[in-house]
């Protein structure tokens, strides 16, 4: 929240919401393990607010990442969880009648949902099926991507079937580092057929509006580590965002965010779910931006840091209003590098 005037805090970024729309990729865990702070903030959370968890994860079910999500901790139902899968397979269901043929490349998260909806699974674009679905899973490999594209070739009239695609995401983050996510395997596809897939989780809307839905959200808080898919998602469909530095997107990031893809809030973890957000201070004249004892100010093409806070985020925060009211592009600004390191 910008304010020009006097400084104070104001409610905690949870004050108000009825539902908590939580990612899960370095936000709850990275690989097997759980993020810390992040169980016991979102258990503390829960008494407030319904939880759910929003995921373009598509190599599990919603049952097993609810049992993955019950043994770090959380109080999770199968119901809670809404994945990619789920809004991939309704926008299928818009493009091939019930029963019909289906490509998959995926693994079982991706195959339960079509099970689910009646659709019938091959592995072989030799079967001619009616469409292609694509999902990220560990195990997907050239074979499979090279049947998607034999499937997806168009005809002389230059039409094909329909693509799916469960999200875009370039990576993801896991145990080891930052690993290559559906988005680069779509784009293998995409290179060797020449067209792009409709695509069904964040940032597109269908899985916010599936997600508001089921939980009856009128005032969500979408938490997320991605501005390219979470917060883009979340502004696209009008919720509240918050974005956790625990996961790929860092200071360097947020800083440079565009207009479509900013946070409502700037968390360094889930614990701060709970703290007083302080509101940001632009002076007059926009040259300054100040958070509680951070302050820093545009000087011609300088951002420069006039005082510094015991908390690194919120000096964090102070430079991403300032850079953001400017209207100006990063790349044209010389930031200093304490800000993104």
């Amino acid at each position: 929240m910008l304010k020009r005037g006097k400084e104070n805090s104001v409610a905690t970024p949870l004050d108000g919401v009825d539902v908590l729309l939580a990612d899960l990729d370095g936000i709850v865990y990275t690989g097997a393990n759980a993020i810390p702070y992040a169980v016991e903030s979102i258990n503390a959370a829960s008494e407030t607010a319904r939880v759910g968890y929003i995921t373009n994860n598509a190599s599990r079910t919603d049952v097993s990442v609810a049992k993955h999500l019950s043994e770090l901790g959380l109080h999770v139902e199968a119901t809670d969880v809404v994945t990619s899968p789920q809004a991939a397979v309704r926008l299928l269901a818009s493009e091939v009648a019930p029963g019909g043929l289906v490509l998959v490349v995926g693994g079982e998260g991706l195959v339960v949902e079509l099970q689910k909806a009646g659709f019938r699974i091959t592995r072989s674009a030799n079967d001619a099926p009616e469409a292609v679905i694509q999902g990220f899973a560990p195990e997907v490999g050239w074979a499979q991507l090279a049947e998607a594209a034999f499937a997806l070739a168009v005809d002389d009239s230059g039409n094909g079937i329909p693509w799916i695609a469960t999200n875009t995401d370039w990576t993801i983050p896991v145990a080891r580092g930052i690993a290559p996510g559906n988005g680069t395997l779509v784009s293998a596809v995409h290179a060797a057929v020449g067209r792009l897939p409709l695509v069904a989780g964040k940032p597109e809307v269908a899985i916010f509006e599936e997600a508001a839905a089921r939980f009856a959200a009128r005032n969500a808080l979408v938490v997320g580590d991605r501005l390219d898919t979470d917060i883009l998602g979340a502004n696209r469909a009008g919720m509240a965002s918050a974005l956790v530095l625990t996961g790929v997107d860092k200071a360097k990031q947020v800083l440079a965010a565009n207009a479509d893809s900013r946070p409502r809030f700037l968390l360094d973890d889930l614990r701060q779910l709970h703290e007083p957000y302080p509101e940001i201070v632009l002076s007059k004249d926009g040259a300054e931006a100040t958070v509680n004892g951070a302050r820093v100010r545009l000087r011609g093409d300088d951002i420069e840091i006039v005082k510094s806070s015991a908390g690194g985020i919120d000096l964090l925060r102070a430079a991403c209003a300032l850079i953001w009211a400017s209207g100006r592009a990063i790349y044209g600004l010389n930031v200093p590098e304490r800000l993104y390191r």
